[in-house]
Formats: structure tokens, sequence, C-alpha cells
């Protein structure tokens, strides 16, 4: 059997954004992918479809798998012709225990690729707002493990010498150490006070910085109840945070938010989000698959010259439409035939085929397609309107009362997913969700489903609600649901200015 290969790979800080391109290459080729407690669980997303996925994190000293069983994992899977990307938090040979890795695979005559990572050392001072090294401070930095024992005899660590031989100290994986890592520097001479940062899961949105110094960083520690994973920057660089601190900064920075929207539509939505500094939540409350049959919706492409007006009122209409079109035909089928969008969003679907829609209402809901219609001579018109198996009914209803021929076929439909409810439920119950959203009536309903029977009420009290529009928060407010946030245009990137507003208001 041909030998396959182990990719050692620094997944990065925490940050899923930071893995570098040849990172990501090596998690979409695996066979198998073994990371540890680290690296970002999102990355395992980009894995091939089958791809195995095994967790060997060690935290707080309790191993899911022991460093020997690791290597023996990755080197046997090798030896059975399979690729393996290891993925490591951080960088693999800054303290990452890559080095062990890779002997192991080179004694087994296994290939393997080093792919470096950002290194924590690095990527959370700069996400803390504190650079290194700066012409104005110091030109020299030191790495060291903050997870060796500073009171054993064999000690690696020359505290006589980098105590005062570097101007930043940088400890990794130092928190539990953290009084005798104090106590040896200040011993050997650094000045009690040195500023020092304890920067906690840093580059993610749930970063926390505690500032103080040598003389008084264990009680601040202690106030804070700082537990790992811990970076500790150590020198005056640490004063640059005040005007540096960019990242916890941002308008929506640690606040958790529930994204409720159909995850092959959220991805946009939570990019936003994420930009302005909110750790989104996704829990989708739809799943949009394809209808029970493609009977009705390939009948009506079929006839598709026949029709003078198609109107989407969703992206999936679009995509799912498209998708017939295409096993039918191509483009050249649509010539002449006019185009109505119910907004920019569905808009822009359309525009990726290669089309520019005709009618885009004001107001991006369906009355608002009613009212533009109105001033249209759609009477005897044949329209043609792929939705939602279940949808409103007041388009077609109104569009026919005016005179047009009007066929709706169903173009897909929607369920309720199986979803992380219990961490949801957890993150709700102990207060820690800051805005639930919802972009459909369907989402606000099938919300609710997903809960026991009038839990809901308690769950969210104190959580701000946030609906894309009007028609969302009237269901919302049928349910018993109030809506504290609605954007002026039914968009995400309103709807994520909206958010962003109301909180910036309120000072909080």
């Amino acid at each position: 059997m041909k030998t396959g290969k182990v990719f050692l790979v620094g997944a990065g800080p925490g940050d899923p954004k930071l893995i570098t391109i040849k990172g990501m290459e090596a998690i979409k080729e695996a066979d198998l992918i073994v990371y540890d407690y680290l690296a970002n669980k999102s990355l395992l997303s980009h894995g091939k479809e089958g791809a195995e996925i095994v967790y060997v994190g060690k935290m707080g000293g309790r191993h899911t798998l022991s460093q020997e069983k690791i290597n023996e994992l990755i080197v046997k899977r090798a030896k059975k012709g399979k690729v393996v990307a290891r993925l490591k938090g951080g960088d693999p040979f800054i303290f990452g225990r890559g080095g062990e890795e890779a002997e192991e695979l080179a004694e087994a005559g296994i290939p393997f690729e080093i792919i470096p990572g950002v290194t924590a050392a690095i990527a959370c001072p700069a996400y803390a707002g504190i650079p290194l090294t700066h012409r104005d401070y110091t030109s020299t930095v030191a790495f060291i493990t903050g997870h060796e024992d500073p009171t054993k005899e064999d000690s690696s660590i020359a505290w006589e010498k980098i105590s005062t031989g570097a101007g930043t100290l940088v400890f990794l994986m130092g928190m539990s150490n953290l009084p005798e890592i104090v106590k040896n520097l200040q011993r050997c001479g650094r000045d009690p006070m040195t500023p020092v940062a304890l920067i906690r899961w840093g580059t993610r949105p749930d970063q926390k910085t505690v500032v103080g110094t040598l003389g008084d960083i264990i009680d601040k520690a202690k106030k804070h109840a700082l537990a790992p994973p811990v970076i500790i920057v150590v020198g005056e660089v640490v004063n640059l945070r005040k005007r540096l601190n960019w990242f916890e900064g941002k308008p929506l920075f640690g606040r958790k938010i529930i994204v409720t929207r159909a995850r092959e539509q959220a991805s946009d939505f939570v990019e936003l989000l994420y930009l302005n500094g909110a750790e989104p939540i996704e829990f989708p409350t739809i799943q949009v698959i394809p209808p029970d049959s493609w009977d009705e919706l390939d009948k009506a492409v079929d006839e598709i010259r026949g029709f003078e007006w198609i109107i989407f009122t969703s992206i999936n209409g679009v995509r799912f439409f498209f998708e017939r079109l295409n096993r039918k035909g191509d483009l050249r089928l649509l010539y002449g035939i006019k185009i109505c969008a119910i907004g920019p969003q569905t808009a822009s679907e359309i525009q990726r085929y290669g089309l520019a829609p005709d009618l885009i209402p004001k107001e991006y809901r369906a009355e608002a397609i009613i009212e533009e219609m109105g001033r249209e001579d759609i009477a005897g018109k044949r329209m043609l309107l792929p939705r939602a198996e279940i949808a409103r009914e007041i388009l077609p209803q109104e569009l026919s009362r005016m005179g047009a021929r009007i066929k709706v076929v169903t173009a897909y439909k929607t369920i309720k997913p199986e979803e992380d409810l219990e961490r949801v439920r957890e993150l709700l119950k102990n207060k820690e969700i800051s805005v639930i959203t919802f972009t459909s009536s369907s989402t606000v309903k099938n919300f609710l489903e997903m809960f026991n029977k009038g839990e809901v009420m308690g769950l969210i009290d104190g959580t701000a609600v946030a609906c894309i529009g009007p028609i969302t928060a009237k269901t919302a407010e049928d349910l018993g649901i109030r809506t504290d946030i609605m954007p002026s245009k039914y968009t995400m990137p309103e709807l994520t200015e909206a958010i962003v507003t109301y909180f910036s208001k309120r000072g909080i």
C-alpha cells in the first residue's frame, strides 16, 4: 500500500481567519484531521466530505490522548495510505511539540510537511494592541514556556539572564505558574513597576485582557478570575495598549449574537457581525431543501416562453429556479421576459447569472411589489412565482385581483434542522446572549417550536430581539415577542448597522 503523508499544520491562535492558505489546503486534502484544544473547531468544516476527525486535546492536565498515542495514531494512518492533517494551535514548532511529532514521522519513514502557523505569542499581543517590539521601547523579545515549573532544580529557563536580558518577555501557557514567574522575574532584577498584560483567548471575540505591573498583576488576575489559556506579556510595550487597542474597541466586541437564518444563507450576515467584533452563534431554525418533487417547477421551466414576468421573493427561489433552468436549457430561454426581485440581495443573486432585474421595489416586501405592479399594465399578463412551499398568499392573491394570470410553483421547502439546542439554551439561561436575530417569520415560529412550550419567554428576558423587517416583527409580536431592533431597509448590512446603533446609543 502506498504510504500517505502527514501535514503538521499551525492552526493559528484562535481567529480562524489567521490560518494560512497552505494550512487550509492541507485541511481540505486530508483524509484524517487530528486537532487539539486550541485549534478553532470552525476550521474542521473545511474538511472534505467523509474526512475522519479526531480530537486529541489536552486541557488542565487532562489528556484525551497521550503524546505517544497521538504519534502512534498519525503514523499508523499514514502507513495505511491516508493523508493526515495534524492541526496544532498556533505554530507547531513554538511550544507545540511539533518537533517531537516530526521526529516520530521521520523515524517511521513517513513523508511529512511542516506548515507554520501564526503563533499566539505574537498574535494575541497584536490583538490586544501591544507591539512586542517598538523603536522607542525595545528591540528585543523572548518567548518562554510558562508551563515549566519555575521552582524545579533543573529548570531550562535561565532566569538570571532572561529577566533583564530582553525588553519584552512573552510567556505561553503560564497562568497556573504566574506567582512563580512574577517572583523569579523580580528576584532576578526586573522592576516591580514593569507593565504586565494577561491576554485570555486572544484573537477571539471573547478575548479578555488584564493589565497591571509585576507588583500587582497576581491580585488583578485573581480579581478577574482569569483562567487558561492566557498569554503573559512583560515589558514597557504594554503601555502602548492605551492607544493601540483596536480589537476590543470594535462596536460589537464581546457580544454573542444568535443567527437563526438558514446556514447556507447566513455566511454574509455572520461575516458582518464578526467584522464588528461580535461572536455569531449560528443556530439555524430553518433548513432549505428541495421540494418533494421537481415536477411542478420543471413544467413551469418547460413553459417558460409563455410567461411575461418572473417574480423572485427570495435568494433560494432564484437558486433553485436557475438550477432547474440549466438542466433544461440556458439563459436564452428567458429572452424578453421581465424579472422582478423583492430586494437588493435577491437582485444580486439574479445578477450572478448575468441578468439584471427589471423591477426592484423601494421597500423590500410583497406589499411593495404589489404597489409597483399596480403602476404597470399587468391585466392578462402571465407571471411565474417560484417560491417556498409555505409562504404568504398576499402577493399572488393581489396580483390575480389586478388581472394578472399568476402561476405559483414550489421551488423549495423549509424544515426545522437538528441543531445544538442545549448549548443555546444554556447560553440564554446564563444571560450570555446579547441579541437574537430573526430574518423571516419562519425563523421566529421555528425558534419557538424548538424549545419547550412556554420556556422561551423566560430565557430571552433581558435579551434584545432584532427583526429584519415589519412582517417578521409582526409575526414575533403575534407570538408574544417584542422587537427591539429593526432596520429601515430590510437587508443584512442594514440589520447589522441597526444592531451596532442600538448598543452605541445605550452606551453599553
